[in-house]
Order: structure tokens, then C-alpha cells, then sequence
């Protein structure tokens, strides 16, 4: 896809976090991620943008770009489909922020959400809907089983990373939630946990780093530990009510 490079560096460069309508390219927060800010810009309504400042340089802002291209190229190769999507580094010099890495993706109509679609649809259809993530999370296991030790994939399979595009009888189920990789080569994680601890307050890295980043960066690679989320963040969405349905479904796979 296209990025207005020069549009995008403006931004970067005027940017005062406290007043996003104060810049010259004035944007639209949409969301917060564990390491990004989403939002949209005012001339590029049909672009999410996702902002993750949490480079010490280019270069290892270029190797997570990379690995994130790996990560959804084999997502696609496990048949999962993606919106369409690219990257973007800046750096602005004597800002003294870090290097910043922009993830640009194409920007799916918002009431295709899955957690919102549970809202509006009746009990029938969020079963339909349930099955399609299932059976869609379910070609993460299956592709790695094929590709053995070399490589393995996992994802978060909320709700709220999951997109139904399309008519009631051939619906697209996209896969949203890429920024964050999660990818094993050759049995090492190629995700750096250390990146995913720049946004936490510095005085509870440590207590994160001790008792809770090895379980967080582990549990998505676990197929019963990733349906548990699934069916527990009904709670969350107000959507108890479904949770017996969707453990039917889930243990159909199981």
C-alpha cells in the first residue's frame, strides 16, 4: 500500500502527544496497543496507523520491520487473510524521542469487528461468527504441525483482533492484531521481550520482567491457553451468555 512519507514526517515532527488537533496534520487517536498508538490521519481516512516509538535506532527499527513481513507472510501461508499492509521508520533529529516504526494497514470498516458484531448480531449469527474465529485460529496449530521446529507461529485470538467483512452467506474474517509478532524459528522467539517493556513505567520493569513476560510471551503458542482467552474475554465484552456456546465450539477442535 502507499504511505505519504512526507505527510507522515510532518506529523512526527510537529507532534505534541497532548494536543494531536494542534499539528499542521492533525489525526484521530483510534486506539492503544501494548507498544503502539492507533490512529488515523485527517487526509488518509481509509489508513490506520499504528506508532511504536520503542527503537534506539534505525537499524533495529529495519529488524523488526522484517520480522514483522516474516510474521505475516507465514500467517498468510497458514491461510489466515490479512488487510493489506506496510511500514514506515522515522526519525526526527533533535526531537530526543527514539527512532519511531509506523505500521501502516488498511483500514477496515469499524462496525466489522468482531467484539462489536457480538453487540448487533443475534445469538445465531455470533455462534457463526464464533465458529469462523475458531476455525480460522485453529490454522495457526495446523500450519505448525507441518512446518515442525522450523517454524512456528501463534496469535491473540480475542475477539477484538478479528474483522467480518461481507455479505451474511460468504463473509471475509480478517486477522488484525499484527504488530506485535509472535514467531519461532528454529525454536527461538525472534520477538525481543525487552521491546514490549519500553512502554511499562520503568520502576515496574522489573517485577514485569520477573514474574510476568515469560508467561505473556508463552501463552499464545498454546492453542487451549489462547481458546480460554477467547471464551473468557466474553466477560469483558458483556457477553456472558455466549461463553457455553463458544466452549462447544472450541472443543470440537480440542
Amino acid at each position: 500500500m502507499i504511505i505519504d512519507k512526507d505527510m507522515l514526517y510532518r506529523f512526527e515532527e510537529q507532534l505534541d502527544p497532548t494536543n494531536l488537533q494542534g499539528s499542521e496534520v492533525s489525526a484521530e487517536i483510534i486506539d492503544f496497543g501494548e507498544i503502539s498508538v492507533i490512529f488515523r490521519l485527517e487526509n488518509q481516512p481509509d489508513v490506520v496507523y499504528k506508532r511504536m516509538p520503542i527503537f534506539d535506532s534505525i537499524s533495529s527499527a529495519e529488524k523488526y520491520s522484517v520480522m514483522y513481513f516474516d510474521y505475516c507472510r507465514y500467517l498468510t501461508e497458514a491461510g489466515l487473510t490479512l488487510p493489506n499492509s506496510d511500514t514506515c521508520i522515522m526519525e526526527v533529529p533533535g526531537s530526543g524521542r527514539p527512532v519511531v516504526l509506523f505500521i501502516a494497514q488498511e483500514k477496515l470498516p469499524e462496525d466489522c469487528l468482531c467484539h462489536k458484531l457480538i453487540h448487533t448480531l443475534d445469538s445465531k449469527k455470533c455462534r457463526e461468527m464464533i465458529q469462523h474465529v475458531v476455525s480460522e485460529t485453529i490454522k495457526v496449530w495446523t500450519f505448525n504441525e507441518t512446518s515442525g521446529p522450523f517454524v512456528e507461529i501463534a496469535i491473540d485470538g480475542q475477539l477484538s483482533n478479528w474483522a467480518l467483512v461481507g455479505g451474511e452467506n460468504n463473509p471475509t474474517i480478517y486477522y488484525i492484531d499484527t504488530s506485535t509478532p509472535l514467531l519461532r524459528l528454529n525454536e527461538e522467539e525472534q520477538q525481543n521481550p525487552e521491546l514490549l517493556l519500553q512502554s511499562a513505567p520503568g520502576f515496574l520493569r522489573w517485577i514485569i520482567r520477573l514474574f510476568f513476560l515469560e508467561d505473556v510471551m508463552n501463552r499464545y503458542y498454546v492453542p487451549k491457553l489462547v481458546f480460554t482467552d477467547l471464551a473468557a474475554n466474553l466477560f469483558k465484552e458483556q457477553k456472558p451468555e455466549l461463553i457455553p456456546d463458544a466452549i462447544s465450539i472450541i472443543n470440537t477442535y480440542l
